[in-house]
Protein backbone atom coordinates (compact mmCIF):
# COMPACT_ATOMS: atom_id res chain seq x y z
CA UNK A 1 0.00 0.00 0.00
CA UNK A 2 1.30 3.55 -0.97
CA UNK A 3 1.82 6.09 1.65
CA UNK A 4 -0.81 8.27 -0.83
CA UNK A 5 -3.57 5.66 -0.10
CA UNK A 6 -3.67 5.56 3.73
CA UNK A 7 -5.61 8.91 4.13
CA UNK A 8 -8.15 7.41 2.14
CA UNK A 9 -8.37 4.22 3.73
CA UNK A 10 -8.27 5.61 7.04
CA UNK A 11 -11.10 7.58 6.38
CA UNK A 12 -13.18 4.52 4.98
CA UNK A 13 -12.06 2.33 7.98
CA UNK A 14 -13.45 5.61 10.27
CA UNK A 15 -16.79 5.30 7.94
CA UNK A 16 -17.07 1.82 8.64
CA UNK A 17 -16.36 2.05 12.09
CA UNK A 18 -18.54 4.99 12.92
CA UNK A 19 -21.90 3.59 10.86
CA UNK A 20 -21.49 0.00 12.64
CA UNK A 21 -21.39 1.89 16.38
CA UNK A 22 -24.65 3.84 14.92
CA UNK A 23 -26.35 0.31 13.57
CA UNK A 24 -25.55 -0.69 17.38
CA UNK A 25 -27.15 1.69 19.13
CA UNK A 26 -29.95 1.92 16.62
CA UNK A 27 -30.44 -1.79 17.43
CA UNK A 28 -29.97 -1.47 21.44
CA UNK A 29 -32.61 1.53 21.04
CA UNK A 30 -35.12 -0.61 19.14
CA UNK A 31 -34.93 -3.49 21.56
CA UNK A 32 -35.61 -1.00 24.28
CA UNK A 33 -38.94 0.38 22.89
CA UNK A 34 -41.81 -1.54 25.19
CA UNK A 35 -44.38 -3.09 22.75
CA UNK A 36 -47.14 -2.62 25.40
CA UNK A 37 -47.01 0.68 27.59
CA UNK A 38 -49.24 0.86 31.02
CA UNK A 39 -50.24 4.54 31.32
CA UNK A 40 -52.94 6.59 33.50
CA UNK A 41 -56.18 8.39 31.97
CA UNK A 42 -59.19 9.35 33.46
CA UNK A 43 -62.00 6.89 34.05
CA UNK A 44 -65.34 7.49 33.22
CA UNK A 45 -66.92 7.78 36.85
CA UNK A 46 -64.55 10.99 37.94
CA UNK A 47 -65.02 12.20 33.79
CA UNK A 48 -68.76 12.20 34.87
CA UNK A 49 -68.71 13.97 38.40
CA UNK A 50 -66.24 16.47 37.34
CA UNK A 51 -68.23 17.24 34.27
CA UNK A 52 -71.32 17.45 37.04
CA UNK A 53 -69.51 19.85 39.13
CA UNK A 54 -68.15 21.99 36.31
CA UNK A 55 -71.98 22.82 35.16
CA UNK A 56 -73.51 23.16 38.97
CA UNK A 57 -70.75 25.71 40.21
CA UNK A 58 -71.72 27.82 36.84
CA UNK A 59 -75.92 27.03 37.47
CA UNK A 60 -75.58 28.71 40.98
CA UNK A 61 -73.77 31.64 39.02
CA UNK A 62 -77.17 31.80 36.47
CA UNK A 63 -75.19 30.43 33.55
CA UNK A 64 -76.46 27.18 31.79
CA UNK A 65 -73.44 25.54 30.31
CA UNK A 66 -71.99 22.34 28.76
CA UNK A 67 -69.45 20.38 30.12
CA UNK A 68 -66.90 18.15 28.60
CA UNK A 69 -63.81 15.62 29.20
CA UNK A 70 -60.93 14.58 26.87
CA UNK A 71 -59.03 12.13 28.30
CA UNK A 72 -55.16 12.14 28.02
CA UNK A 73 -55.30 11.82 24.26
CA UNK A 74 -58.10 14.28 23.73
CA UNK A 75 -60.55 11.20 23.21
CA UNK A 76 -64.34 12.72 24.79
CA UNK A 77 -64.87 10.95 27.58
CA UNK A 78 -68.04 12.96 29.08
CA UNK A 79 -69.90 15.57 27.91
CA UNK A 80 -73.04 17.10 29.30
CA UNK A 81 -75.23 19.98 28.16
CA UNK A 82 -77.11 22.05 30.96
CA UNK A 83 -80.75 22.11 30.19
CA UNK A 84 -80.93 25.70 28.71
CA UNK A 85 -77.03 25.61 27.23
CA UNK A 86 -77.04 25.75 23.61
CA UNK A 87 -75.99 22.97 21.55
CA UNK A 88 -72.92 24.55 20.16
CA UNK A 89 -71.42 24.97 23.66
CA UNK A 90 -70.65 21.18 23.39
CA UNK A 91 -68.09 22.01 20.52
CA UNK A 92 -66.45 24.66 22.26
CA UNK A 93 -65.88 23.20 25.19
CA UNK A 94 -64.39 20.28 23.73
CA UNK A 95 -62.25 21.52 21.90
CA UNK A 96 -60.93 24.11 24.71
CA UNK A 97 -60.36 20.90 26.61
CA UNK A 98 -58.10 19.89 23.56
CA UNK A 99 -56.19 23.00 23.41
CA UNK A 100 -55.28 22.33 26.88
CA UNK A 101 -54.28 18.84 25.96
CA UNK A 102 -52.29 20.12 23.21
CA UNK A 103 -50.46 22.59 25.08
CA UNK A 104 -50.60 21.25 28.77
CA UNK A 105 -51.81 24.25 30.41
CA UNK A 106 -54.66 25.83 31.12
CA UNK A 107 -56.40 26.97 28.02
CA UNK A 108 -56.41 30.59 28.85
CA UNK A 109 -52.81 30.39 29.94
CA UNK A 110 -51.91 28.74 26.42
CA UNK A 111 -54.35 31.52 24.64
CA UNK A 112 -52.49 34.59 26.47
CA UNK A 113 -48.46 32.85 25.61
CA UNK A 114 -49.34 31.79 22.26
CA UNK A 115 -50.93 35.17 20.75
CA UNK A 116 -48.78 34.76 18.18
CA UNK A 117 -49.83 31.64 16.45
CA UNK A 118 -53.61 31.53 18.21
CA UNK A 119 -54.72 32.29 14.06
CA UNK A 120 -53.05 29.39 13.05
CA UNK A 121 -54.07 27.22 15.84
CA UNK A 122 -57.89 28.00 15.60
CA UNK A 123 -57.48 26.07 11.97
CA UNK A 124 -56.44 23.21 13.68
CA UNK A 125 -59.22 21.11 13.36
CA UNK A 126 -60.79 20.12 16.75
CA UNK A 127 -58.55 22.93 18.72
CA UNK A 128 -60.19 26.31 19.78
CA UNK A 129 -57.94 28.47 21.89
CA UNK A 130 -60.11 30.11 24.33
CA UNK A 131 -60.26 30.52 27.79
CA UNK A 132 -62.12 28.20 29.76
CA UNK A 133 -60.41 24.29 30.01
CA UNK A 134 -58.43 23.03 32.72
CA UNK A 135 -55.90 20.16 32.61
CA UNK A 136 -56.94 17.52 35.07
CA UNK A 137 -53.85 15.99 36.70
CA UNK A 138 -53.47 13.28 39.20
CA UNK A 139 -49.87 12.37 41.11
CA UNK A 140 -48.34 15.25 38.76
CA UNK A 141 -49.66 13.16 35.52
CA UNK A 142 -52.31 15.24 32.79
CA UNK A 143 -55.36 12.23 32.63
CA UNK A 144 -57.34 14.71 30.73
CA UNK A 145 -58.84 18.15 30.71
CA UNK A 146 -62.12 19.71 31.45
CA UNK A 147 -63.22 22.57 29.21
CA UNK A 148 -67.01 24.49 29.98
CA UNK A 149 -68.46 26.62 27.64
CA UNK A 150 -71.67 28.60 27.79
CA UNK A 151 -70.96 31.42 30.18
CA UNK A 152 -70.81 35.10 29.33
CA UNK A 153 -67.13 34.85 29.58
CA UNK A 154 -64.26 32.40 29.40
CA UNK A 155 -62.90 33.55 32.95
CA UNK A 156 -66.61 32.41 34.10
CA UNK A 157 -66.55 29.11 32.55
CA UNK A 158 -62.28 28.24 33.81
CA UNK A 159 -63.87 29.39 37.19
CA UNK A 160 -66.48 26.92 37.07
CA UNK A 161 -64.01 23.98 35.81
CA UNK A 162 -61.86 24.99 38.54
CA UNK A 163 -64.49 24.73 41.51
CA UNK A 164 -64.95 21.07 40.20
CA UNK A 165 -61.63 20.32 40.22
CA UNK A 166 -61.27 21.91 43.86
CA UNK A 167 -64.50 19.76 44.77
CA UNK A 168 -63.39 16.29 43.86
CA UNK A 169 -59.40 17.06 44.35
CA UNK A 170 -59.30 14.34 46.57
CA UNK A 171 -59.64 11.94 44.24
CA UNK A 172 -57.27 13.46 42.26
CA UNK A 173 -54.70 13.05 44.90
CA UNK A 174 -52.81 9.60 46.16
Amino acid sequence: MSPSNQPFLKSILTSLILSSAAIATLSTTASLAEDVIEEKTIGMELARDLATEAIKACREKGYSVSAVIVDRHGNQRVAIRDDYASRFTLQIAEEKANSTIMSGLKSGDFRAQRGDIRPELNHVNGVLIMVGAVPIIQGGIRIGALGVSGAPGGEKDEACAQVALEKLEDRLLF
